[in-house]
Formats: structure tokens, sequence, C-alpha cells
């Protein structure tokens, strides 16, 4: 059985809801990623933050990033699978929640991030057509 474990990409990093996103921003570039998981003081995901989420909420909005919190942006409740969990309940998660990017969670701390890139590597050709339909279809 494939794990979410097994897909993942290690060495995902937080970004404390008290930090800003110029500081956010700097962490993608240094990270080479289009998100970041937000985590509240107890290291507790408490939403995902996307280099779109700067763009079109705070940039766009007429906004300094230097001011605006990651925690101000964090909306909704964050998706998150475990370690453990097998690939079809990985697909379910991301695909009834329409997400991109997915936190993995084992023992309350972040292990890792599965993404689309993470997915290609591990689906059929057929399972991927059927995530991507699924994930990227209007709402």
């Amino acid at each position: 059985m494939t794990t979410a474990g097994d897909i993942m990409h290690r060495g995902a990093q937080w970004i404390p809801a008290h930090e800003t996103l110029d500081r956010a921003a700097q962490l993608m570039r240094q990270l080479n990623v289009g998100a970041l998981p937000i985590s509240d003081e107890n290291e507790r995901l408490c939403g995902i933050l996307t280099d779109r989420d700067i763009v079109v909420g705070c940039v766009a909005m007429g906004h300094d990033p230097a001011k605006i919190t990651a925690g101000e942006l964090a909306k909704g409740t964050p998706r998150w699978v475990d370690a453990g969990a097998d690939l079809d309940e990985v697909l379910q998660e991301m695909q009834g929640h329409q997400i991109r990017r997915l936190p993995v969670i084992e023992n309350k701390r972040l292990v890792g991030m599965i993404s689309e890139a993470d997915l290609a590597t591990h689906l059929s050709e057929e399972q991927m057509s059927g995530w991507v339909e699924s994930v990227y279809a209007r709402a």
C-alpha cells in the first residue's frame, strides 16, 4: 500500500501566523515552493498560504505585504492528511476539496507536503487525468 508518507516531499516548513507576507514570499523563494502551511503559536496547522494568495489577497488590493500577516489570509478549515493515509484517502481529500497541495502530518507535526508534481510521479495517466479534472473543475 502506498501511503502519504511515501509520496510526499519532505522538508516542508511552516510560516508562523504572525509572520508578514513579505517574509512568507522570501521563504517561498528560498524553498522554491508556491505554498506554505501556516502554523499557530503551538505549531498546529491553521491554514495554507499560496503565492497567489499574496498577490490577489494583498498586493492587488493595494495592501503592503510587510504589514499583513500570514494568519490574516488564512481562511476556512485547513485540510491535511496523516502520513499513514493510503493513496485513495489522499486523492479523496484533494479531489473532494479541490486542493492542489496537501500538508502531511505525523504525531501532530508537519512532516511533508503532497503537490501535483508528487502525484504525477505516483499515479497512472488515467488516475492523474481524473485528479486534474476534479481538482481544476469549477465548483
